[in-house]
Parts: C-alpha cells; structure tokens; sequence
C-alpha cells in the first residue's frame, strides 16, 4: 500500500485497527511512534547495485491503556511527515514488536489495515545457479487434441 492510498483509506474510518497475519489485532491504545523514509542501497548476490526506499511506520504499545489514536491524527501526523520530510509516494513497510522488531506489508481490507508477512528473495537467481521454479501440472488436467494419441485408438 502506497502513502497515498491509506490517507484515502483513512478518511472513510472511525477508528483504526492494525491486523496481524494471525488474525490478532495489534492494541488499541498502540502509538505511530514514527513515519519516516529508509533508503537501502546495496548489493545483490550477483554483483548488482540496487536501491530501494520505502515509507516506515512504526507501531508501539505501552502501558497507556486509554490512548486511542483516530484517523484524522494520523493523517495530520502523514501529512506533516510528508511535508517535513519530503515524501514521495511510496510503498509503506510497517515495524511492530513481536518476538523481535518484525516488519511487515500493509493491505486494507475494508475495515482494518492487515500487516502483511514479507518474505526474503534472491534477485539475483540467473546468476547464483538457482533454478527457476516451474509450474507442476497434473497429467490427468491436460486436455487432449486431434492430434494426440488416445491409447484406445491403436496408434500407440
């Protein structure tokens, strides 16, 4: 989900509920405790520079059980991250606590904002010798032709 797409989002709710991938909604009285932009300039396994930049939100819980933060504050808070900051639109990455600092993709699914498992990649496959995955098929889903040799036909 891009900045943009939840200061949209955020207009149509009443309150703001983080989902995890378990199905547990993260606290209610949770805090944004920072919206910034991480660049990562690196290099991959087969020797290409790469970039990348990402808006971050970092959520937090303390023991502050009566804190509630509404949609309209963050998007106060968003749109003077924007402006100090500079922002671009781009992809948010979510950090929440769990066993450690985890992070995560962020969706909308009408109601709540899902943080969405990430998964690590080698973008260099071509050049470290990992084979490309291919789509397995079941023999029995492949449709026949004229041109196929039925083993009842007697051309087998």
């Amino acid at each position: 989900m891009k900045l943009s797409e939840i200061k949209k989002h955020l207009t149509y709710l009443e309150k703001i509920a983080f989902e995890l991938p378990n199905g547990q909604l993260v606290p209610k009285h949770f805090h944004v405790t920072e919206i910034g932009e991480v660049t990562k300039k690196f290099i991959d396994c087969g020797g290409t520079l790469r970039h990348d930049k990402v808006i971050n939100f970092q959520l937090w819980n303390a023991n502050d059980y009566n804190h509630r933060l509404y949609p309209e504050k963050l998007v106060h808070i968003i749109e003077l991250s924007e402006k100090v900051l500079k922002l671009d639109d781009l992809d948010i990455e979510v950090e929440y606590q769990g066993e450690t600092i985890e992070k995560f993709g962020l969706d909308f699914d009408g109601t709540n904002f899902l943080l969405t498992t990430k998964q690590t990649d080698c973008l260099a496959k071509d050049n470290c010798g990992v084979p490309e995955n291919k789509s397995k098929i079941n023999l029995s889903e492949l449709q026949t032709t004229n041109n196929t040799c039925n083993p009842n036909s007697g051309c087998c």
